[in-house]
């Protein structure tokens, strides 16, 4: 009988996208997870449509519905700015949510952000008849509650992950199949300012720790540098490469871990095809929804809960500009400030912010006196505790805002910190 419903729902591309009606919201998982035949099927037909929004974080492909002419067509959504949205957020034609990430499938089912069809890829069904959202279980989940119409597109490559991930055949309206391969991330550069902030953090982590990492060049600096430690555990948002390197040299155990012992969590996956592989039918990986996996109380029943995540900017007092430069939009809240706070609540817990002492070639500090007007604090100076740059670590928790003020510049830059001296006597921090 599922076999007979499984068949009863196939579709191309192209008539899958009849589910979708004027004025919906179409919730779209994180980056691998999205389905390229239906968003590329959703594009070419994009004028049909009128009021149709893709909501999505950090979106992989640039379909043809990121088009300033048809947004009264169709329109992306950002829950976060990535590489495919960022000049449209800046230019003002996409439209960009604020919101912890851990908070987005409660807005989703109490409607305070709409889901009216989901576009998910998913892995083949299994013999219970239930497919697997193991690339992005995100916020998708939430929406697969709520929504009118379920769409899956399912591709041999997306692996069958255990935990909260699975839709069963009776949920769906539409199924596309593709064999698409897989997009693939892989590791960022790593250069010597992201190895020597890096080392600083690696050197910070004792064994035993759980490990919630971000993405980007200087938390996979710091992942490298990790691989000597012994019974580390993983409660991230993010599986990528570099923790799965940390698995495979026996680094990460999770027999140490306080908190859902012998499992590596995550609520996405962004990698190789080795890590999709990885991630297929095994008992020691578990993907969740976000409201599971970024929970600050539940990510804080961890002991040695360690985060590392990166900003765009800091200032005397500790406030971190993560997600704008000034006024303009550049990337969003997502996992940050949700990991900060768990770290914070966990016994023995560590959070680390990374950040280069200077940009533009070294002409721009990004330890300023205080953030420009416009910018969006993303983690605040009251939750902030470890910051690194290449020049060292300064612990603002507990401290007064001259101490702050002290301890940051004597991580600025040399070039830099006599500006930032006088700027600080001139806000009576020092």
């Amino acid at each position: 009988m599922s076999k007979e419903q499984y068949n009863q729902k196939r579709r191309s591309a192209h008539d899958a996208v009849n589910e979708v009606r004027d004025g919906d919201v179409i919730v779209v998982p994180t980056g691998v997870g999205e389905p390229p035949a239906l968003l590329q099927a959703l594009s070419q037909r994009r004028r049909e449509f009128h009021g149709v929004r893709v909501a999505q974080i950090l979106p992989i492909g640039r379909y043809g519905y990121f088009d300033p002419e048809t947004v009264d067509n169709v329109r992306h959504m950002a829950y976060f700015l990535g590489g495919a949205s960022r000049a449209g957020g800046q230019q003002g034609w996409i439209e960009t949510l604020g919101s912890n990430f851990s908070e987005l499938p409660e807005l989703i089912r109490r409607g305070l952000t709409p889901a009216d069809v989901v576009f998910s890829l998913a892995s083949p069904m299994d013999e219970h008849s239930y497919f697997s959202l193991s690339l992005g279980t995100d916020y998708t989940m939430a929406a697969v509650e709520r929504a009118r119409a379920i769409v899956l597109e399912v591709n041999p490559n997306v692996p069958f992950a255990h935990g909260n991930c699975h839709v069963h055949v009776s949920q769906v309206a539409a199924l596309v199949e593709s064999e698409t391969p897989l997009a693939e991330v892989g590791l960022p550069t790593i250069g010597p300012v992201q190895e020597a902030i890096g080392r600083y953090v690696a050197d910070m982590i004792e064994d035993g720790s759980t490990l919630q990492i971000g993405y980007g060049g200087i938390p996979d600096a710091v992942v490298m540098q990790l691989k000597h430690k012994r019974e580390l555990g993983v409660h991230t948002e993010m599986m990528g490469d570099g923790l799965l390197s940390l698995i495979e040299c026996g680094a990460v155990t999770n027999r140490s871990k306080s908190y859902l012992p012998g499992k590596s969590i995550a609520t996405f996956a962004l990698g190789s095809a080795k890590l999709y592989r990885y991630m297929h039918r095994n008992p020691g990986f578990e993907m969740h929804p976000v409201d599971f996996t970024n929970d600050p109380w539940l990510a804080a029943r961890n002991d040695k809960l360690v985060s590392v995540n990166a900003t765009l900017q800091i200032d005397l007092f500790g406030q971190c500009g993560s997600e704008s430069l000034g006024p303009v939009p550049y990337s969003g809240t997502g996992g940050q400030t949700d990991f900060v706070r768990a770290a914070n609540r966990s016994a023995g817990g560590k959070s680390f912010i990374v950040v280069p002492s200077t940009a533009k070639d070294g002409r721009i500090s990004r330890i300023v006196p205080t953030l420009e007007p416009g910018t969006l604090v993303s983690t605040s100076k009251n939750d902030v505790n470890y910051v690194v740059t290449e020049y060292g670590v300064a612990q603002l928790r507990g401290m007064t805002m001259h101490e702050r003020a002290r301890a940051l510049i004597a991580i600025a830059h040399p070039d830099f910190r006599d500006e930032l001296r006088e700027q600080a006597a001139r806000l009576r921090l020092l």
